[in-house]
């Protein structure tokens, strides 16, 4: 049989995304700060785009047929040689206005960000070799004690052997054990230790408390039986009663097992929200937080007849000026989506912004969609690190999308009001009889009138990071 090519016509769809689709889908999911960083990025690659240092007019016409999405060749043609309005754009997408400008001022405090202090923490290593240098030691002595402070943990715990730091500093294992001890008794007291039994030992040495044997013997032998409150044993062994005993566990819990823990290195993140929802008059007001961001428009070279002496020149100039116009109105896009999704949280979840996170109800990226007729997709996007201030604190925008739990009377409540209600009752509770996740299920169909099986209680408490009743219990 002989083979045979043939051509062939065939018609499909395919979907196929643009860069500039690709740069809208992008630009909805990054936060505020990333958003800054792009436009900012994109400011200094593109000469077509610039920054408004003062607020300018703009053709309202196209303004409106942007808004609607009623953008065809020749308002998009318009529209590349005209500056967007930010401020009258948000102007259009608040809940009222007027009202919400004159009173964008008597925001509550809670609202206000803290700013950071501009000073710097010290760190667990700069303390430790601020007090090596004040001391009277040579310089191989300090030149062993700073091998010694650069091998620590952030935990204060020295990550290296007396061999190691020997040949580091070029000293003998004695000497290096000696220097050891001395950095051992720097303050806080017990750091450069093996581990925590090694540190406790140190701090209890310092403090003179290492003359009583029962004490040292506790400390050495028996601190997994204290974490796991096995008292009894310890009683009989010891010869101890009660009281004795809490006196030794008063002085333990006074140390500190991890002396590197007051110098946390960690940087603390602050958070912008990306919407004000506040009261005003019986009325929720949702603002979008517009502060430090770049009004973009067009440059003025959209305007001139620029020369280009090549077709390569002229086209990206072209592709430059287009970018920069899809920039704006995807930006655009972006606000418009958010205020469109914040809108629709606030409707569905007025009784928590009335009342508090108990109230709070039953929520799924589905819902809104529906109502504002977008995939869920976008709405994840959307959602994805913006933050909301709220008469009640900041919250990520996904924090009000969670499952709920049915009840007697056909109703739901959402998963989040029965943690905060797991949580209130185990701060109520007696400490030496702790609640255990059966009582709490009992407590909580009393509540709520739903039965909640007692592993989906001890889910909760574990999501809560809270430890099981005989890990809460307190015998003295």
């Amino acid at each position: 049989m002989a083979l045979e090519l043939h051509q062939q016509l065939k018609f499909n769809q395919q979907l196929f995304m643009t860069p500039q689709l690709q740069q809208a889908i992008k630009l909805l999911q990054l936060s505020r700060l990333e958003l800054l960083e792009t436009v900012q990025q994109e400011l200094q690659e593109n000469p077509f785009l610039e920054e408004c240092p003062t607020e300018e007019e703009t053709d309202n016409e196209t303004l409106e047929e942007i808004r609607r999405g009623d953008v065809g060749e020749g308002a998009y043609d318009k529209e590349l040689n005209r500056n967007a309005d930010w401020e009258d754009y948000l102007g259009e997408f608040a809940s009222t206005p007027r009202r919400s400008r004159s009173h964008e001022a008597e925001l509550s405090d809670e609202f206000v960000p803290l700013e950071a202090r501009y000073t710097v923490k010290p760190t667990l290593e700069s303390h430790l070799l601020w007090q090596l240098r004040l001391s009277t030691m040579t310089e191989a002595q300090k030149n062993i004690g700073e091998s010694i402070i650069g091998n620590l943990s952030s935990s204060g715990y020295l990550q290296a052997t007396l061999n190691e730091i020997a040949e580091m500093s070029s000293s003998t294992v004695e000497e290096a054990r000696r220097m050891l001890e001395h950095v051992q008794l720097f303050d806080p007291v017990g750091v450069a230790a093996q581990d925590a039994k090694e540190c406790l030992l140190i701090q209890i040495k310092n403090f003179g408390y290492d003359r009583d044997s029962v004490l040292v013997d506790l400390i050495q032998s028996h601190l997994e039986d204290l974490e796991a409150k096995r008292y009894k044993p310890l009683l009989r062994k010891f010869r101890l009663d009660f009281e004795d005993l809490k006196e030794y566990l008063d002085i333990i819990q006074s140390l500190e097992p991890l002396p590197g823990a007051s110098f946390d290195s960690s940087v603390p993140i602050y958070i912008t929200p990306d919407v004000y929802v506040y009261k005003l008059d019986n009325e929720f007001i949702i603002l979008l937080n517009n502060d430090d961001f770049p009004q973009l428009h067009l440059s003025s070279l959209c305007n001139t007849k620029i020369h280009c002496s090549s077709q390569r020149e002229k086209e990206y100039c072209n592709e430059r000026i287009r970018s920069a116009s899809w920039l704006i109105k995807s930006l655009q896009q972006r606000q418009r989506t958010l205020y469109k999704v914040m809108e629709n949280i606030v409707n569905h979840q007025k009784d928590f912004f009335e009342h508090g996170i108990t109230n709070l109800v039953p929520l799924i990226l589905k819902d809104i969609a529906g109502d504002i007729d977008m995939h869920e997709s976008t709405i994840s996007r959307i959602t994805t690190n913006k933050y909301v201030a709220t008469p009640h604190g900041i919250f990520e925008l996904k924090f009000f999308f969670n499952s709920g739990l049915g009840l007697k009377n056909g109703s739901q409540i959402s998963s989040e009001s029965v943690k905060i209600l797991i949580k209130n009752f185990i701060s109520e509770e007696n400490s030496s009889a702790p609640l255990s996740d059966e009582n709490l299920a009992e407590m909580l169909k009393e509540a709520l009138q739903v039965n909640i099986a007692r592993r989906t209680v001890a889910k909760y408490r574990t999501v809560l990071d809270i430890p099981s009743s005989s890990r809460r219990k307190k015998y003295f």
